[in-house]
C-alpha cells in the first residue's frame, strides 16, 4: 500500500531491509547484553557453571522469551523499539494504523524464535510491502517515518 487516502493523503514509506536489519541488530545487542548479564549474575549467585549453560544452548529459550517480550511491549505500546527509533522506523498495520496486539505478537514471534526461517521465506515469497512471513500473518508493516513526524504535535517557542 503506497498511499492512504485520508484528509491529507499521506504516503507510507516502506522501510528498507538494510534499515530493518540494523534496527534489529541494535535491539539484539541490547537484549543480549541484558540477558547475558542477568544469567551470568544469577549463575554466579547460585554457584552454577555458566559455561555449561551457554554451550548446551541453555540460553536460547530464555533469551528468545526476553526478545519476544521486549518487542511485544515496545512495539504495541509505542510502535517502536530502541533500534527502530534510532533508524526512524515504526510498525503499523496494512491500513496505516496502530497494529493490533495479536498482530504484534505474531510478528514478534517470528523474529524472536525463528528469524532465519521467517526471513528466508519472506525474501523468497516477498511482496511489494517488504514483509517477512510473520509480518504477513500479523498484518504488520515496517515503515520509515520522518524525524519531524514524531515531534509534529509540538512546537517549541520562547516567551
Amino acid at each position: 500500500m503506497d498511499n492512504i487516502d485520508n484528509s491529507e493523503s499521506s504516503k507510507i514509506i516502506l522501510a528498507k531491509w538494510k534499515d530493518r536489519f540494523f534496527a534489529w541488530l541494535v535491539d539484539f545487542v541490547i537484549i543480549s547484553l541484558i540477558s547475558s548479564s542477568i544469567f551470568f549474575l544469577s549463575f554466579l549467585y547460585l554457584n552454577y557453571n555458566f559455561e555449561n549453560f551457554i554451550t548446551n544452548d541453555g540460553m536460547y529459550i530464555p533469551t528468545s522469551v526476553m526478545f519476544f517480550s521486549y518487542w511485544i511491549i515496545l512495539e504495541y505500546k509505542t510502535g517502536q523499539t530502541i533500534g527502530k527509533k534510532m533508524f526512524n522506523l515504526k510498525i503499523i498495520n496494512s491500513q496505516g494504523e496502530k497494529p493490533s496486539l495479536i498482530g504484534v505478537i505474531i510478528s514478534s514471534f517470528g523474529k524472536s524464535f525463528i528469524l532465519p526461517i521467517d526471513m528466508i521465506l519472506g525474501l523468497i515469497i516477498t511482496n511489494e510491502k517488504r514483509q517477512r512471513i510473520f509480518n504477513k500473518l500479523g498484518d504488520t508493516l515496517i515503515i520509515k517515518i520522518k524525524e519531524s513526524d514524531s515531534d509534529s504535535d509540538f512546537k517549541y517557542i520562547k516567551d
